[in-house]
């Protein structure tokens, strides 16, 4: 079996923003217990800027992008020695990665990732991941470690994503203010409804939420992989979440999984623009499983060129799918409207049919 555990700032600090070394002992307790039973963990861990606050003196989080990424660059090697002399008590050997979202962007350096991660499994060692905020900027970003781990869990292929929260699961509405909230146990499908109810929150020294949890729930499950959201404050839920023990919220699989190449062009590619399409090319990509043609490109927004990806929008502005381009955007403008046929005419070449074939197109809605 082979999981993903994502622990978050929050899990990590105390109430004055200081790393608790007692947290990282008893999860490093936890995760080695597992893998005495060949059970394969690999650890998103958040907590490199928190980390770098007690080291510099600062009270609050930088909101400058270079000061957050200079404490970012003090914490990293503070909150991996912590890992690391917790883990040496149980003798287990980890490992540092550091990602962007341009490393899982780029399909050459997704798969090298994939093969490192696989290599060092292999190998009896702990992978313990985090975004590399040192050199992240906002175009870069994930946007927390919720999303990175679920890209993970699929670039991976993992058996489970078992996210750990300061709270129990997901709930009916916040119990931090509502004392009538329930946890909701199960979910079948991550809905609009449900994505209402997590709505988007920003707390203490996590980015996070349970909006980004649910996301991540989301884009997890579209893989095959189950996914558990539960309390990260009590010892032994990971280990309750593998023996098939009710607790948290789980969120079933999807029954038809995406491809990991489609799962990497939906999630993982970062889109350079829109092709807006007409009624006729939505029914053709929903209903019929066609490719994009020409003939049903109305707009094309952005600049980008032969392999990028890109939405394609309805007339609404609803996004309804991803895809990757055959054509540049410049291309594009000069045949969109046209038959296939007219392609070679307008442009004196022809490098394909299709704008994006549905090989390289995921469905969104």
């Amino acid at each position: 079996m082979r999981i993903v555990v994502k622990i978050g700032s929050n899990l990590l600090t105390d109430k004055a923003g200081r790393i608790n070394q007692k947290r990282i002992l008893s999860l490093a307790k936890e995760v080695s217990e597992l893998h005495n039973k060949s059970i394969e963990v690999v650890m998103v861990s958040s907590g490199a800027i928190a980390s770098g606050l007690r080291k510099l003196g600062l009270k609050t989080k930088p909101r400058e992008i270079r000061k957050k990424q200079a404490t970012a660059a003090v914490g990293q090697p503070l909150l991996m020695w912590m890992y690391e002399r917790s883990f040496l008590k149980y003798k287990k050997h980890i490992a540092q990665i550091l990602l962007t979202r341009d490393d899982l962007s780029d399909r050459i350096r997704y798969v090298n990732a994939k093969n490192t991660i696989l290599t060092l499994l292999e190998m009896d060692v702990i992978p313990i991941i985090n975004e590399n905020d040192t050199v992240a900027t906002d175009e870069i970003k994930f946007g927390d470690n919720d999303q990175l781990a679920a890209l993970v869990s699929g670039l991976i292929e993992a058996n489970h994503l078992i996210i750990l929260s300061d709270v129990e699961g997901l709930y009916t509405s916040d119990p931090k203010k509502d004392p009538d909230a329930k946890i909701i146990k199960h979910v079948k499908e991550v809905s609009k409804e449900l994505i209402e109810i997590a709505k988007p929150t920003s707390t203490g020294y996590g980015t996070g939420g349970m909006y980004s949890k649910v996301m991540a729930a989301k884009k997890a499950t579209s893989f095959g992989i189950p996914v558990h959201i539960v309390s990260g404050r009590s010892y032994g839920n990971i280990k309750a979440v593998i023996e098939g023990k009710q607790i948290g919220t789980y969120f079933e699989p999807v029954a038809q999984k995406v491809t990991s190449r489609k799962g990497w062009i939906a999630y993982a590619t970062r889109a350079k623009g829109n092709l807006y399409i007409d009624e006729g090319a939505v029914k053709a990509l929903l209903k019929n499983g066609k490719s994009l043609l020409p003939s049903g490109i109305k707009k094309v927004e952005g600049d980008f060129d032969v392999g990028d990806a890109v939405y394609c929008v309805d007339e609404k502005g609803e996004r309804i799918a991803k895809g990757l381009v055959n054509y540049s955007s410049c291309e594009i403008k000069l045949i969109k409207g046209k038959k296939s046929s007219e392609i070679e005419k307008i442009l004196g070449y022809k490098y394909s049919d299709e704008i994006v074939h549905r090989d390289n197109l995921v469905i969104l809605i």
